[in-house]
């Protein structure tokens, strides 16, 4: 049966976050070494391997390049959840101090502040030099949450958190990544979860009633924060450092490669999400297949 929003729905949420807190500082194994051959991301999401030019770089180097791009994936997910931070502070101003939705978000705030220290703690522990988000990236991510109505920033984050939580996945079932990863992985995919599911009871009541142009609007909303996010994870500032010849014909390369993978296996939960609201029409379907790749509509 469909969950439907309701108090004792999320009063169990706030009760869990409550009972059962993940604290990175322990939860995360931090003291274990890197050593000379682990893995940082699972191959297959490095951006990439499986094209030509992954065969040109040397083992040492396809290593690095998976250590640099998960500080910058981990980087962007610290950004990514300051800025809903920014929003659920606006929108805690809304809603009555006590309330069962006040509380939730207080608790996710608690959460979403341990997670950004968290994905910093792996920046630090790797080594890494992340490259910050460009002029329009900030400006956008910052208009939004600032001026956007609630069910919109609302829907943003949720297609944010979805893209995430898949990676998430990928990192924390394959035994070949570091356990400092795969331990990060999993803390912020029981905790996410939390927010997923809440994200999407509290959406019910705008998609429940959505006409055609708002489901529209839904769905490419969905899409552009899937690229927002996808944009920030290749730059050519990483194969500088790699050594080599040409970094901008490989960050190119890297950029569409990454783009054919998540269309075809890292957007599977967000799909499903927009399905679920009829957001692909003949409106969409065009700009989701042109911008993310995806085939299956």
């Amino acid at each position: 049966m469909k969950a439907t929003f309701s108090e004792a729905t999320v009063e169990r949420l706030i009760r869990i976050s409550v009972e059962k807190p993940l604290m990175p500082e322990t939860y995360v194994p931090w003291e274990e070494p890197l050593g000379d051959t682990a893995r940082f991301m699972p191959e297959h999401l490095i951006s990439l391997q499986g094209h030509p030019l992954w065969d040109t770089l040397s083992p040492l180097q396809q290593r690095e390049l998976g250590r640099h791009e998960v500080v910058q994936v981990m980087y962007s997910y610290a950004w990514s959840e300051g800025l809903a931070c920014l929003f659920f502070n606006r929108h805690l101003l809304s809603l009555e101090p006590g309330s069962v939705e006040y509380r939730f978000l207080l608790r996710e705030l608690i959460e979403e502040f341990r997670h950004q220290e968290m994905f910093g703690q792996v920046v630090k522990k790797l080594d890494g030099k992340p490259v910050a988000p460009g002029f329009w990236h900030r400006f956008w991510g910052k208009w939004s949450v600032r001026n956007m109505p609630a069910d919109c920033v609302f829907m943003s984050v949720l297609s944010v958190e979805l893209m995430t939580d898949l990676y998430g996945k990928y990192i924390r079932h394959d035994d070949k990544v570091h356990i400092i990863l795969r331990k990060v992985s999993e803390l912020h995919n029981i905790e996410e979860g939390r927010h997923i599911f809440y994200t999407k009871l509290w959406l019910e009541r705008f998609t429940a009633r959505a006409g055609f142009l708002r489901r529209s609007w839904y769905s490419l909303l969905v899409l552009a924060n899937l690229y927002f996010m996808r944009t920030l994870y290749v730059k050519p500032q990483i194969f500088e450092r790699l050594g080599v010849k040409d970094p901008k014909l490989y960050a190119r390369a890297a950029a569409q490669n990454l783009k054919q993978k998540l269309g075809k296996d890292c957007l599977e939960e967000a799909l499903d999400f927009v399905r679920s609201f009829h957001g692909f029409n003949w409106i969409t379907r065009p700009l989701w297949r042109w911008v993310m790749n995806v085939k299956e509509l």
